[in-house]
């Protein structure tokens, strides 16, 4: 009698320890389950920061484009008038030449004028008139006049000339200088636009070198969280390894308790057999989560419109209140009540590998919680219809390693 009761009280001794180890796992993973999910949405955050940073940068390298042609149109123009300017300055210089000569002939011409008046009166008293007077006949008259007025009238005529030619010159120089300082001033218009369209472009460059280092600093924050994440997957399978080393340890120590003392009844506390369900088992070992009688699917993995539900729904007629059992045996890691989305839900990791979830259970009516072994049969809640919810109704989810919402399976494959 003694030795059984000393068996009996290690047993008991062995199972709390197993079950404080395996709260333990179970919280710890659904923490690193937890950080990796904040660690995701940090990467989806950053990664839209980054399509941002990259978008507004795209549109700079675009806008510094955009300056870069103006810049060469305006230099292309600039370019242009200073051909145009030296073109004016050369023609500048050929007036002013021009000028300078036609100035040269009319001082020349001027001179002559003034040497052959000053010769006439160094010659004494002899004048246009003596010229005149002294002719021999009418006929001789008139050739000498014709002849004094001839020559008078050309000298004249020349220096009207010269100095038409020398107006015409300095008209056309004018015209040149004042054309000049037209390009001259364009091209320093032009010259400053460009400088501001080059200052713009340095800033608008300038930036887009900064967007694109905070675009790596991003990418750099994106891969360290992925890298992170990667270090969360690896403690999380660590994990699981060891609970479930930890459970297998377990059960076979409740089955060698068993064969000793000659009983099954284990630690169900309140746990029913497989049979409860009233259905078969799957080859995935799994039973139906309802009685046989509201085993029914009445929604499947797709909604009628076409979305994916990503479960299976039993709602039959009277389903409200029933009881919803573990599919297998395996070990609680979340039992929560929520007001919304799957409102009281339980979520169980199986000696398979595989997760099952049951939603929308009745208020209160969770009997199971975070760590606890479960038997398959096991009672865990009632059907219910808390949470997003329109109608009572067990909501089921399986879900592979490491039991995220993006590892949801159709559970029809794992189901009788």
């Amino acid at each position: 009698m003694k030795n059984i009761v000393k068996k009996l009280v290690i047993l008991c001794l062995v199972i709390i320890l197993l079950i404080g180890a395996n709260l333990s796992y179970a919280a710890t993973e659904t923490e690193l389950n937890n950080q990796k999910q904040e660690n995701n949405e940090k990467i989806t955050e950053t990664e839209k920061k980054k399509e941002e940073v990259q978008e507004i940068k795209d549109q700079t390298v675009k806008q510094v484009q955009e300056l870069d042609n103006q810049i060469d149109e305006y230099e292309s123009q600039i370019s242009n008038l200073n051909t145009q300017i030296e073109e004016a300055n050369t023609k500048i210089e050929e007036a002013t030449n021009k000028l300078n000569k036609a100035q040269e002939d009319y001082d020349n011409q001027q001179k002559m004028l003034e040497e052959r008046i000053v010769a006439l009166y160094e010659a004494g008293d002899t004048t246009y008139l003596d010229v005149l007077l002294s002719s021999e006949s009418v006929t001789d008259f008139i050739s000498s006049y014709y002849i004094i007025s001839e020559i008078a009238e050309c000298d004249l005529e020349l220096l009207d000339e010269i100095q038409n030619q020398k107006t015409e010159i300095e008209n056309a120089k004018k015209e040149l200088e004042q054309s000049k300082k037209e390009l001259t001033d364009a091209k320093a218009s032009k010259e400053k636009v460009s400088s501001e369209l080059q200052t713009s472009k340095n800033e608008k460059a300038n930036y887009v070198e900064e967007l694109s280092e905070e675009e790596k600093q991003l990418q750099a924050q994106i891969d360290e969280i992925k890298k992170d994440n990667v270090a969360i997957d690896a403690q999380i399978k660590a994990y699981q390894a060891e609970l479930q080393r930890k459970l297998e340890e377990q059960r076979k120590q409740e089955q060698e308790n068993n064969k000793n003392n000659g009983s099954s009844n284990g630690s169900n506390n309140g746990s029913s057999s497989s049979g409860s369900s009233g259905g078969s088992t799957s080859s995935s070992g799994f039973i139906y989560p309802v009685p046989s009688a509201y085993s029914r699917i009445t929604t499947g993995w797709y909604y009628s419109d076409g979305r994916v539900h990503g479960a299976v729904d039993f709602g039959s007629g009277g389903i409200n209140g029933q009881p919803v059992y573990a599919v297998a045996d395996g070990i609680v890691v979340l039992a929560q009540a929520l007001t919304t989305s799957y409102g009281n839900y339980v979520i169980i990791m199986h000696y398979n590998g595989l997760y099952t979830l049951y939603a929308h259970g009745q208020a209160g009516s969770i009997m199971v919680k975070q760590g606890q072994t479960v038997k398959q049969g096991q009672q865990i809640m009632k059907v219910g219809n808390t949470g997003n919810s329109f109608g009572a109704h067990l909501h089921f989810e399986v879900r592979t390693s490491p039991g995220t919402y993006n590892n949801r399976q159709n559970p029809y494959n794992y189901l009788p």
